[in-house]
């Protein structure tokens, strides 16, 4: 379980819907970028949505999500962090708009999930998405880093202060703007979400192998 402000993310099918779509539509763009060439380019995925991680890599981008869903998954308790924080609000805004975007994309990526899957794919989802994180107690915090980026350090301290945002509670966004390998657990942090053979894919697609398979 996992809680934001003491708040459990929802355990409903629109948070698998949302965590779903966004993991395959970036992974999608990560295999189309491999196809072509344009491996290096690390503009793009769905931690785009947070100005302060655009330039995460998109296969970080991927663990990172699946490591605040295995969160979200466990029947443990976890309180999020401010990078699972930006990672439930990016997810969301993704899976709007890939579901307002594109109906057959949608439902190719949500049919063959380890969850059966009967809800509408239309602009109500897609608002369903939306209210996911809205409806979540954050102060979004996350949304305000890349503001203290081109300040003087104690400038920017005083403004963190203000806003009541601890230096440590930040240092988390820093580590995964800095994180290029992929964490040994990446594809057992993916059950619940993605399938056996689809986490084969992603070991295919990422290029590295774990013995630990998803379910």
């Amino acid at each position: 379980m996992l809680t934001v402000c003491s708040m459990p993310l929802p355990a409903t099918d629109v948070t698998y819907m949302a965590f779903r779509l966004a993991f395959f539509d970036t992974l999608e763009r990560i295999e189309l970028a491999n196809q072509v060439g344009l491996s290096g380019d690390r503009c793009f995925g769905y931690l785009t949505e947070v100005p302060f991680l655009k330039l995460v890599p998109p296969h970080v981008q991927l663990d990172q999500l699946l490591e605040t869903w295995s969160k979200h998954h466990s029947t443990d308790r976890f309180q999020a962090t401010l990078a699972d924080e930006a990672v439930i609000y990016a997810v969301c805004e993704t899976s709007a708009r890939v579901v307002s975007c594109d109906v057959e994309v949608s439902r190719r990526f949500l049919r063959s999930g380890p969850r059966a899957i009967h809800a509408e794919l239309d602009s109500r989802l897609a608002a369903a998405f939306q209210a996911l994180h809205l409806n979540l107690p954050n102060e979004g915090d996350f949304l305000l880093v890349s503001q203290f980026l081109d300040m003087p350090p104690d400038e920017g301290r005083a403004l963190k202060a203000k806003f009541g945002m601890l230096e440590r509670e930040c240092d988390v966004l820093f580590d995964l703007l800095g994180r290029w390998n992929l964490s040994a657990a990446m594809r057992e942090n993916g059950s619940g979400l993605i399938t056996v053979g689809e986490s084969v894919r992603l070991a295919q697609s990422l290029k590295f192998s774990s013995s630990t398979p998803s379910s």
